[in-house]
């Protein structure tokens, strides 16, 4: 009969420790904790009342057939196995490389006509002085605006009066004749070419001069005698 009462006191005591702790959720199945049956499943394990020690407040009770496995996050969440970190992000692809810069434009062309007339006298080669002049107001002032040069081409033409022979000829030393001054105004010798026409590429002709008069038919074939100077370079930027 005492022993009853002791018992019967130890399970109230033990009923009242129990009841002023705070529950644990546990799978009725866990048979790890000792759970109570009158509480709902999310708070169904028994633990600790007893609140003055930090150590052992609010600790859950375990049952003898309780192992490491069967532990829940509100009672032993050092022995709950951490979820993994989540992966971290893949990198941002590189951006891509910048697209290669434009290719550079190719060297422009400047085509001068110098008129014959005021180059040389009638069927001549030798450069006036109110040529030299034109030459240095036309081409050499513009050189001074091109950067790399890469060619400077002296092309002579004729009127069509005489031979082909000739004018040939006559082109060629007129052609010439503008390289050197070039050349003796610092234009360098060898990015120079000559070229002579003749009486090839009229841009008159005779049949737009049906003169009569010999000086009048050579001034109406004035035009056709005439030195073409292309200058092929990159221009200056401004």
């Amino acid at each position: 009969m005492t022993r009853r009462l002791v018992t019967g006191a130890l399970i109230g005591a033990m009923s009242a420790v129990f009841s002023a702790g705070v529950m644990a959720q546990a799978n009725p199945t866990n048979s790890g904790y000792v759970m109570n049956a009158w509480t709902p499943p999310e708070s169904n394990v028994w633990r600790s009342g007893n609140y003055g020690d930090p150590k052992s407040s609010n600790l859950c009770w375990r049952t003898g057939y309780f192992t490491p496995a069967m532990a829940v996050e509100a009672c032993d969440p050092d022995l709950v196995p951490k979820p993994a970190p989540p992966a971290a992000a893949p990198p941002p692809p590189p951006p891509p490389p910048p697209p290669p810069p434009p290719p550079p434009p190719p060297p422009g062309v400047q085509k001068i006509t110098l008129a014959a007339k005021a180059l040389f006298d009638f069927d001549k080669a030798v450069l006036k002085p109110e040529g030299m002049t034109a030459i240095d107001n036309e081409v050499i002032a513009k050189l001074r605006d091109v950067q790399k040069l890469e060619l400077v081409l002296v092309t002579g033409h004729t009127d069509p009066i005489g031979t082909q022979e000739y004018n040939q000829k006559l082109s060629e030393r007129r052609a010439d004749a503008v390289r050197n001054y070039l050349v003796s105004k610092g234009v360098p010798k060898d990015k120079i070419e000559t070229l002579g026409m003749g009486k090839t590429q009229p841009v008159i002709g005779l049949a737009k001069c049906p003169q009569k008069n010999w000086k009048e038919k050579i001034a109406c074939l004035a035009p056709d005698r005439r030195v073409e100077i292309e200058v092929k370079g990159e221009a200056v930027k401004k």
